[in-house]
């Protein structure tokens, strides 16, 4: 997949497309995800864009297409089209987390924010929704009709939930961001500018999660790492 990773600049991607358009992230975990779980790949591979939301993606990218790309993660996505959304008084519908964490949401982008039109809906956590469960979600979204749907859902759910239902779905732009929620809002702390330009907010997280993010890094890492040395070896045949 590391062939159809996003090589340009956030500035590229603009809140008003032509068309409907889904960005999705991809990092090492990820990736190893999607080789045993075929609909995430699948969706992964129906985005748009996807963006390399780790710095081993940005790694395997030199290394096996011989092309320089850039880390852009969800949190970075996210404030670039609020950004724009506020220029444009534009619309935002926020799915995924907690009331608790959407309502933090809410505050902090009206008050840096002002002209941007907020929705949220905090659906019921469980491993897979009812029929009622998805078509109360798109109900929310749709009555809304956002510029742009932002899906915090962790992955692989979150985005095999929008490639099953973005047909239902009325937005501009969809993206499926995972921690940027909690990152926003305040309930988790992102690591400084420091560490993420030395490609090391990974560690920082680890340090700070370390049972949830123990796999990601102890197991998925080493496998990718394994995956992208294999690939180069046989010339990304």
């Amino acid at each position: 997949m590391s062939h159809r990773v996003f090589s340009g600049k956030l500035s590229d991607i603009d809140v008003n497309p032509t068309n409907q358009v889904v960005i999705n992230t991809l990092n090492p975990h990820s990736y190893v995800i999607a080789k045993k779980d075929k609909y995430f790949s699948e969706a992964l591979n129906d985005s748009d864009i996807v963006l390399a939301d780790g710095i081993g993606i940005v790694l395997a990218a030199k290394l096996i297409n011989k092309i320089k790309i850039k880390k852009i993660s969800g949190a970075d996505l996210q404030d670039h089209l609020l950004f724009l959304l506020n220029q444009d008084s534009g619309s935002v519908f926020y799915v995924g987390s907690t009331s608790a964490t959407l309502s933090s949401i809410k505050s902090k982008i009206r008050e840096n924010f002002p002209n941007i039109k907020v929705g949220t809906y905090a659906p019921p956590f469980k491993p897979v929704f009812s029929k009622n469960d998805n078509d109360l979600i798109i109900e929310q979204v749709n009555s809304f009709s956002p510029d742009v749907l932002f899906i915090g859902m962790t992955a692989p759910k979150q985005e095999k939930w929008l490639y099953q239902n973005k047909n239902r779905l009325n937005f501009r732009l969809a993206s499926c961001i995972g921690a940027a929620f909690d990152f926003y809002a305040g309930t988790i702390t992102r690591p400084s500018p420091f560490w993420i330009n030395l490609g090391l907010e990974w560690f920082v997280r680890l340090i700070k999660e370390p049972r949830r993010l123990f796999h990601r890094n102890f197991v998925s890492t080493p496998l990718f790492l394994l995956d992208v040395v294999l690939r180069r070896l046989r010339g990304n045949q």
